[in-house]
Protein backbone atom coordinates (compact mmCIF):
# COMPACT_ATOMS: atom_id res chain seq x y z
CA UNK A 1 0.00 0.00 0.00
CA UNK A 2 2.86 2.43 0.81
CA UNK A 3 4.38 1.81 -2.62
CA UNK A 4 1.03 2.54 -4.30
CA UNK A 5 0.64 5.77 -2.32
CA UNK A 6 4.17 6.87 -3.25
CA UNK A 7 3.57 6.09 -6.94
CA UNK A 8 0.35 8.10 -6.88
CA UNK A 9 2.11 11.01 -5.17
CA UNK A 10 4.79 10.99 -7.87
CA UNK A 11 2.10 11.07 -10.57
CA UNK A 12 0.06 13.71 -8.73
CA UNK A 13 2.94 16.14 -8.25
CA UNK A 14 3.32 17.15 -11.91
CA UNK A 15 -0.46 17.18 -12.30
CA UNK A 16 -0.67 19.66 -9.39
CA UNK A 17 1.94 21.83 -11.07
CA UNK A 18 0.11 21.68 -14.40
CA UNK A 19 -3.22 22.61 -12.83
CA UNK A 20 -1.63 25.47 -10.91
CA UNK A 21 -0.04 26.79 -14.10
CA UNK A 22 -3.33 26.55 -15.99
CA UNK A 23 -5.06 28.48 -13.20
CA UNK A 24 -2.51 31.30 -13.43
CA UNK A 25 -2.97 31.43 -17.21
CA UNK A 26 -6.76 31.59 -16.87
CA UNK A 27 -6.51 34.30 -14.21
CA UNK A 28 -4.14 36.29 -16.44
CA UNK A 29 -6.55 35.96 -19.38
CA UNK A 30 -9.47 37.07 -17.20
CA UNK A 31 -7.55 40.15 -16.02
CA UNK A 32 -6.98 40.81 -19.70
CA UNK A 33 -4.23 43.44 -19.59
CA UNK A 34 -1.67 41.35 -21.52
CA UNK A 35 0.43 40.53 -18.44
CA UNK A 36 1.04 37.10 -16.93
CA UNK A 37 0.17 36.87 -13.23
CA UNK A 38 2.20 33.92 -12.00
CA UNK A 39 1.60 34.56 -8.29
CA UNK A 40 -0.40 36.90 -6.10
CA UNK A 41 1.43 40.15 -5.28
CA UNK A 42 1.45 39.35 -1.54
CA UNK A 43 3.45 36.18 -2.25
CA UNK A 44 6.11 38.27 -3.98
CA UNK A 45 6.37 40.40 -0.83
CA UNK A 46 6.49 37.31 1.41
CA UNK A 47 9.18 35.54 -0.62
CA UNK A 48 11.26 38.61 -1.45
CA UNK A 49 11.29 38.32 -5.24
CA UNK A 50 8.89 37.21 -7.95
CA UNK A 51 11.08 34.26 -8.95
CA UNK A 52 11.26 33.05 -5.33
CA UNK A 53 7.47 33.25 -5.10
CA UNK A 54 7.06 31.38 -8.41
CA UNK A 55 9.50 28.66 -7.28
CA UNK A 56 7.70 28.30 -3.94
CA UNK A 57 4.34 28.13 -5.71
CA UNK A 58 5.67 25.44 -8.07
CA UNK A 59 6.95 23.32 -5.20
CA UNK A 60 3.78 23.78 -3.16
CA UNK A 61 1.58 23.06 -6.20
CA UNK A 62 3.42 19.77 -6.64
CA UNK A 63 2.88 18.97 -2.95
CA UNK A 64 -0.79 19.88 -3.36
CA UNK A 65 -1.13 17.47 -6.31
CA UNK A 66 0.83 14.75 -4.52
CA UNK A 67 -1.41 15.03 -1.45
CA UNK A 68 -4.60 14.61 -3.46
CA UNK A 69 -3.19 11.75 -5.53
CA UNK A 70 -1.75 9.93 -2.52
CA UNK A 71 -4.98 10.35 -0.58
CA UNK A 72 -6.86 8.62 -3.40
CA UNK A 73 -5.60 5.29 -2.05
CA UNK A 74 -8.28 5.69 0.64
CA UNK A 75 -10.89 4.77 -2.00
CA UNK A 76 -9.42 1.27 -2.25
CA UNK A 77 -9.98 0.36 1.37
CA UNK A 78 -12.87 -1.77 2.59
CA UNK A 79 -14.15 1.03 4.80
CA UNK A 80 -17.65 2.47 4.58
CA UNK A 81 -18.23 5.19 1.99
CA UNK A 82 -18.70 7.73 4.79
CA UNK A 83 -15.39 6.82 6.45
CA UNK A 84 -13.51 6.86 3.13
CA UNK A 85 -15.01 10.25 2.20
CA UNK A 86 -14.29 11.87 5.57
CA UNK A 87 -10.76 10.42 5.72
CA UNK A 88 -10.00 11.64 2.20
CA UNK A 89 -11.44 15.07 2.95
CA UNK A 90 -9.43 15.40 6.18
CA UNK A 91 -6.16 14.29 4.52
CA UNK A 92 -6.64 16.66 1.58
CA UNK A 93 -7.69 19.56 3.80
CA UNK A 94 -4.84 19.08 6.27
CA UNK A 95 -2.28 18.86 3.47
CA UNK A 96 -3.56 21.72 1.37
CA UNK A 97 -4.81 24.35 3.82
CA UNK A 98 -1.30 25.38 4.98
CA UNK A 99 -0.18 25.59 1.35
CA UNK A 100 -3.12 27.77 0.35
CA UNK A 101 -2.56 29.98 3.39
CA UNK A 102 1.20 30.25 2.89
CA UNK A 103 0.90 31.04 -0.82
CA UNK A 104 -1.76 33.66 -0.07
CA UNK A 105 -4.37 31.88 -2.17
CA UNK A 106 -6.76 33.06 0.53
CA UNK A 107 -7.13 36.29 2.42
CA UNK A 108 -5.33 36.23 5.78
CA UNK A 109 -8.35 37.03 7.90
CA UNK A 110 -10.98 34.95 9.70
CA UNK A 111 -13.43 35.75 6.88
CA UNK A 112 -10.87 34.81 4.22
CA UNK A 113 -10.16 31.50 5.94
CA UNK A 114 -13.87 30.71 6.25
CA UNK A 115 -14.44 31.66 2.62
CA UNK A 116 -11.59 29.36 1.53
CA UNK A 117 -12.92 26.47 3.61
CA UNK A 118 -16.42 27.03 2.24
CA UNK A 119 -15.22 27.04 -1.37
CA UNK A 120 -12.98 24.02 -0.76
CA UNK A 121 -15.78 21.98 0.80
CA UNK A 122 -18.30 23.07 -1.87
CA UNK A 123 -15.97 22.10 -4.74
CA UNK A 124 -15.09 18.84 -2.96
CA UNK A 125 -18.79 18.03 -2.47
CA UNK A 126 -19.62 18.87 -6.10
CA UNK A 127 -16.84 16.63 -7.41
CA UNK A 128 -17.87 13.86 -4.98
CA UNK A 129 -21.52 14.03 -6.10
CA UNK A 130 -20.59 13.94 -9.80
CA UNK A 131 -18.22 10.98 -9.24
CA UNK A 132 -20.79 9.14 -7.10
CA UNK A 133 -23.47 9.63 -9.76
CA UNK A 134 -21.17 8.34 -12.48
CA UNK A 135 -20.22 5.24 -10.51
CA UNK A 136 -23.87 4.61 -9.63
CA UNK A 137 -24.81 4.75 -13.35
CA UNK A 138 -22.02 2.31 -14.24
CA UNK A 139 -23.18 -0.12 -11.56
CA UNK A 140 -26.76 0.13 -12.80
CA UNK A 141 -25.62 -0.58 -16.39
CA UNK A 142 -23.57 -3.60 -15.23
CA UNK A 143 -26.52 -4.95 -13.28
CA UNK A 144 -28.78 -4.58 -16.33
CA UNK A 145 -26.27 -6.50 -18.46
CA UNK A 146 -26.13 -9.27 -15.86
CA UNK A 147 -29.95 -9.50 -15.89
CA UNK A 148 -29.92 -9.72 -19.71
CA UNK A 149 -27.44 -12.60 -19.61
CA UNK A 150 -29.63 -14.64 -17.23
Amino acid sequence: MKKKILQRCLIGAPIGLAISTLITIVISLIVGDGRYYAVVPEAVSDFGTEINAVLAQAVFSMLYGAAFAGASAVWETDWSLLRMTLTHLVICSAATFPIAYGMRWMEHSPGGVLKYIGIFVAVYALIWIVMYGGIKRKIKAMNERVREIK
